[in-house]
């Protein structure tokens, strides 16, 4: 059974972090296949939202600790191990349809990295969410850092890198670092529910919006959304959506 696990299932798609005996912490071959599993998502064109989750009750317990005596031997040893973990998120972060994960007992460190990634994060209310590198002498990456400051802001980033203590999930809802807090046994049900909700949606509408948020978040130059923005005006969904509103019937998007 592979350590990292794809189920087409459209209009969703799950992978999954499959290494339960090791709380799914992430080998470097998992980074690697976390790309690979992300690219082979990307060319099914029927899938409209994607979850990432972890097998036997733990989402992740960041990266592997037992790797990193090979990992950092030395100066090359430790650019490829974090070549390899910038490939896994990158290629999470720069999927274009919505993405949701699921945190659930460990989700800390590099698993809360995979998560800062997605979209959304739905959290089971018991969860353990950290960033521990500073009790290990290491630094969170650049684009884990900057994903979790444009997220929870630069104050709170500082103190969960600083401390690397527990945050409790109600903390974590509040300053916007999960999305939804549920009770254990709701979190995949309602993570389903929500993903078959926004599939029945306009597609446009919603990479689109995915797009433009980014954007923002990266102070691009506006005129790129703008056109969007355009497209869509001139696409098949608005169209759709229009005649649905005056027939007063529910719009069916392509």
């Amino acid at each position: 059974m592979a350590d990292i696990e794809i189920e087409f299932a459209p209009p969703l798609a799950r992978i999954k972090l499959n290494r339960p005996d090791r709380r799914n912490a992430m080998s470097m071959a998992m980074w690697l296949g976390l790309a690979d599993a992300v690219y082979a998502v990307e060319e099914n064109d029927d899938v409209r939202v994607l979850i990432v989750e972890g097998a036997g009750g733990n989402f992740c317990a960041g990266a592997d600790i037992f790797e990193f005596d090979t990992a950092f031997a030395d100066v090359e040893a430790a650019r490829k191990y974090l070549a390899a973990i910038e490939k896994g998120l990158t290629a999470l972060a720069h999927y274009n349809r919505p993405t949701i994960a699921l945190f659930e007992g460990s989700s800390i460190g590099g698993g809360l990295a995979i998560g800062l990634c997605c979209d959304l994060r739905f959290c089971a209310e018991d969860a353990h969410l950290a960033v521990p590198p500073a009790k290990l002498g290491l630094l969170y990456g650049p684009i884990e850092t900057r994903r979790l400051v444009q997220i929870v802001g630069p104050a709170r980033a500082k103190d969960m890198l600083f401390s690397g203590r527990r945050v409790e999930t109600g903390e974590a809802l509040m300053f916007g670092l999960i999305s939804r807090r549920l009770a254990a046994g709701e979190l995949r049900p309602a993570a389903e529910t929500y993903a078959q909700q926004l599939a029945t949606l306009s597609q446009t509408s919603i990479c689109g919006a995915k797009a433009m948020v980014n954007a923002v978040v990266r102070h691009e130059d506006d005129a790129i959304s703008r056109t969007r923005v355009e497209e869509a005006a001139m696409g098949a969904d608005f169209k759709e959506g229009r005649a649905a509103f005056a027939g007063k019937r529910k719009a069916e998007f392509g």
